[in-house]
C-alpha cells in the first residue's frame, strides 16, 4: 500500500462508517423486512439478529459523495457495476437482482459486520482489505460462507491479512 493511502485510511474509514450508518438508518426506513424464507437464509449464513435485516431494491446502489472515498470505491473495484451492498444490517439491492445467492452473500456481511463488532469494526477491517488486495481478493469478501470465530483470528485460503486488522474468519 502506497504511504499516502496508509496515511489517509483512519480518514477514510471513519469517513465510510459515518455514510455507511447514515445509508443504513435510510434501508431500515424505507426498506422491507425479510421474509420468513430470507429469515432462514440468514440463521444459516450465521446472522445473529435477522429480524433486523432491511433490504431496500434501488435503481442504482448509492455511491459515497466524497470525493477520496469515491476515488477509492473506483479504484478498489467496489463502485460501478455493484448490484449489492451491505450497510451494518440495511442491503441495497440493485432493481432486477434480488436473488437468493446475492442476498445470502449479503447477509454474510451483516453476519461480518455482527462478529466484528459493528459497522466501524467492519470498515476498519473491510476497507483496508480492498484499497491493498482489491475487491475480488479481500478476505471479507472471500469468505465463502466459513463460520467467523472472534477477531484476530487468521483469514482463509491464502488470503493475507495481518492479525493488527481484526479480521476473523477461520479456515
Amino acid at each position: 500500500m502506497d504511504t499516502e493511502l496508509q496515511q489517509q485510511l483512519p480518514v477514510l474509514i471513519s469517513l465510510a462508517a459515518d455514510w455507511a450508518r447514515q445509508q443504513e438508518r435510510l434501508i431500515a426506513q424505507h426498506g422491507f423486512p425479510l421474509p420468513e424464507q430470507g429469515l432462514e437464509l440468514a440463521r444459516g449464513v450465521g446472522v445473529r439478529q435477522p429480524v433486523r435485516v432491511r433490504i431496500q431494491v434501488v435503481p442504482e446502489i448509492p455511491m459515497p459523495d466524497h470525493p477520496a472515498l469515491l476515488a477509492l470505491s473506483k479504484s478498489s473495484g467496489l463502485g460501478g457495476g455493484s448490484v449489492g451492498l451491505t450497510l451494518g444490517y440495511g442491503i441495497y439491492v440493485k432493481d432486477g437482482h434480488l436473488t437468493t445467492q446475492l442476498v445470502s452473500h449479503e447477509l454474510r456481511h451483516v453476519h461480518q459486520c455482527e462478529i466484528l463488532g459493528g459497522i466501524d469494526w467492519f470498515m476498519a477491517v473491510y476497507l483496508p482489505q480492498v484499497a491493498i488486495l482489491g475487491y475480488r481478493e479481500a478476505p471479507l469478501e472471500r469468505d465463502l460462507g466459513r463460520p467467523l470465530a472472534s477477531p484476530c483470528s487468521e483469514q482463509p485460503a491464502g488470503a493475507a491479512c495481518s492479525r493488527r486488522c481484526r479480521a476473523s474468519v477461520d479456515s
